[in-house]
């Protein structure tokens, strides 16, 4: 896959940075795809491309941009402290916003023929859930989504599609926050929540100690299915 960056355009009348990586067709369905605190790093890219070469049209914006744009960070000490001063800063209304304006950036394009999902991981997995009460997405897939439980006021907003991936292993998303989102969303009909029990937060980075191979694929492979239902 071929990836590059595209300028969107925000609610503000200001431009910000976006990494597209479009399928081998050259159209499809629309994804959101919203990093971690790490940035549009190599890994985000990297999984750009995975569902890229799925069929579906990727578009991940550039979160930290109104603090400063293109942050890529690694894995490591000094990685984590960076992302989390980054994520601390971040304004979540414009945050919210910024992403509104990258699916209607998405399904704007020509190469867009369905609908469009967010899928985000960690901070990413939070905006995901926030893009399907607030920003238009078609459908979300929200992996180990920190700090959701603050949200879940929002979820009678909330009338697509909705798919959760956590770690049972996972000390940043204990189990009494699992059980509040299963509980929160017990009368949405179109809601999965799945629990990989060997799995550790982050389980999806190739790039981190936590990654863990069965319970990427297996979620991967439910993401898929997924996201063909929905948006497809």
């Amino acid at each position: 896959m071929s990836g590059k960056w595209i300028s969107i355009k925000s609610h503000d009348q200001k431009e910000f940075g976006g990494y597209l990586s479009l399928p081998p067709t050259g159209k499809g369905p629309g994804i959101v795809l919203i990093q971690e605190i790490f940035g549009v790093n190599a890994h985000i890219q990297g999984v750009a491309d995975q569902y890229a070469s799925d069929g579906f049209v990727v578009l991940a914006p550039d979160m930290f941009w109104r603090i400063k744009p293109r942050v890529e960070l690694g894995y490591d000490a000094d990685g984590f402290k960076n992302g989390m001063e980054f994520a601390q800063k971040m304004d979540g209304n414009e945050g919210v916003h910024d992403i509104r304006s990258t699916i209607e950036t998405l399904k704007a394009m020509p190469e867009v023929t369905g609908k469009v999902a967010a899928v985000g991981y960690c901070m990413g997995g939070r905006y995901a859930f926030l893009a399907a009460a607030n920003a238009g997405a078609d459908a979300a897939v929200c992996y180990y989504p920190g700090g959701v439980n603050a949200n879940l006021d929002l979820v009678p907003k909330i009338t697509v599609p909705m798919l959760f991936h956590f770690g049972g292993l996972d000390t940043h998303i204990p189990a009494e926050v699992v059980k509040a989102v299963k509980d929160a969303f017990a009368g949405h009909h179109d809601a999965t929540i799945d629990v990989y029990d060997d799995a550790d937060h982050g389980f999806n980075c190739w790039a981190r100690p936590m990654y863990h191979q069965k319970s990427a694929a297996l979620a991967r492979g439910r993401s898929l299915e997924f996201l063909s239902d929905s948006i497809s």
